[in-house]
């Protein structure tokens, strides 16, 4: 721990010198204890210096901890991170008063790695990165975003403003923290002693969103299926809280960690566990876990050029789009054997005289409307082809309503419209034609 160091009887009489006779420049309130001269932190002290070059103020020793020791100082040097300047000596009672709640309070950091943030948010910017054991003063209780545990509820504890012993101030989450009480005398801290490494690489895998290699090719092939996004599946880092978690098609897992440990260039253990991640590229991470019956397994995930948000509002106004053509454009078709369909504004269809698809193509349980759902793509084959493609949902078709799929062609003289079966699909892409298509045609009808 750093020790205070006493003025020297040469420095002590240039402080007096130049202080006109001991006037301070304000009082202030000790925010980390003091172990030589035993200090608490909460107790007020009259300030006379602030030394910004070696970053200390020089304070006055409060008369009720000198226990009529002789040897003790009248002045001494405390680290400028460590009193809050308050102004008045009444000013600062009050201050002391405020903080008497915090005043004794410490914590210890029971993971490695445990950020401290610039807010009391999970998503804000980390300031700092905590050893294991590490002592944090806590300063006050603050409102934030609940820490997230790996199965999305919110964890047990609260959101700390705290201050490390070297200065560093911030937000930490108290999932991670053994809070206790500091009566006095030294201070010990679990940890060893020795300069942070930087590991730039790995700050940047914590603060980043990691998805299936899958939304990546869908980025890349310019098809996203919200279905699939919808379920964010993710890998979480849980750097916040010790806990990482898979959650990936087939497989949601969670991994206790005390820390994370570099074992080779890229690569990563989460300690304590099973898991591990090595960076392949800029954005692509490979995580390996041994599975139940101690198979090594290996999930690549990706990050996104856009957030999950932002791709689903494009997605959104993409369907939007296309659908409002067939309001543009109609809304209403005819075709004198499959009869009239019409495209409502609300996103729903009424399609009246379809008896000859009935049970071939729509189910016979199908009422006459439904909704339409413009999430499909087509694949390379059918590029210019087909302006695109659409599935309409038949209200009484069952929960949820069996979809009919069509590729589709829409103009100034009506709509063209391809059944095209299930088996053709590849997500949201239609692939192929049917051997044997069935072709509508609507003639758009006068308004």
């Amino acid at each position: 721990m750093r020790r205070i160091a006493v003025l020297t009887a040469f420095f002590i009489t240039g402080i007096l010198l130049l202080g006109s006779c001991g006037k301070t420049l304000g009082w202030g309130m000790l925010l980390w204890s003091l172990e030589d001269p035993e200090i608490p932190s909460g107790t007020v002290l009259p300030v006379y210096i602030r030394s910004n070059i070696d970053l200390v103020w020089v304070a006055g020793f409060p008369p009720q901890y000198k226990s009529g020791r002789t040897d003790q100082p009248d002045k001494f040097e405390i680290p400028l991170s460590q009193l809050e300047l308050v102004g008045s000596r009444n000013a600062a009672i009050k201050r002391a008063e405020e903080f008497k709640k915090y005043a004794l309070l410490y914590a210890e950091t029971l993971q490695d790695g445990l950020p401290i943030r610039e807010g009391p948010d999970n998503s804000s910017r980390r300031v700092y990165r905590l050893r294991g054991g590490e002592i944090v003063k806590i300063l006050t209780k603050i409102e934030g975003i609940p820490a997230i545990s790996t199965t999305g509820e919110p964890l047990p504890g609260d959101w700390y403003q705290v201050l490390t012993e070297d200065g560093n101030r911030g937000c930490c989450f108290s999932y991670r923290l053994r809070l206790f009480e500091h009566q006095g005398g030294p201070l010990n801290a679990g940890y060893i002693e020795t300069a942070e490494t930087e590991d730039p690489e790995l700050d940047m895998i914590l603060s980043e969103n990691w998805y299936p290699e899958s939304y990546g090719d869908m980025i890349s092939a310019d098809k996203i299926d919200l279905e699939e996004l919808d379920k964010k599946w993710k890998f979480f880092t849980g750097a916040d809280a010790g806990l990482a978690r898979i959650f990936a098609p087939g497989l949601n897992r969670t991994f206790s960690y005390t820390g994370i440990t570099k074992e080779r260039e890229h690569s990563w253990h989460f300690d304590g566990s099973s898991l591990q991640m090595t960076l392949r590229g800029d954005s692509l991470l490979a995580v390996q876990y041994a599975d139940d019956g101690g198979a090594v397994r290996t999930l690549l995930f990706v990050t996104l050029p856009s957030s999950l948000e932002d791709l689903v509002v494009r997605e959104i106004e993409r369907r939007n789009t296309l659908y409002q053509s067939f309001i543009a454009l109609g809304p209403e078709f005819s075709s004198a054997n499959y009869g009239i369909i019409s495209f409502n504004a609300d996103g729903r269809f009424t399609w009246n005289g379809n008896s000859l698809l009935i049970p071939g193509i729509i189910p016979s349980a199908a009422l006459g409307a439904g909704a339409v759902d413009m999430r499909l793509y087509l694949g390379a084959a059918l590029q210019g082809r087909s302006q695109g493609a659409f599935t309409l949902r038949f209200d009484g078709a069952g929960s949820p309503p069996l979809p009919v799929h069509f590729l589709y062609t829409l103009d100034e003289q009506g709509l063209r419209l391809e059944h095209v079966p299930e088996e053709n699909l590849n997500g949201v892409t239609v692939e192929r034609r049917s051997a044997s298509p069935t072709v509508i045609f609507f003639f758009k009808m006068d308004g």
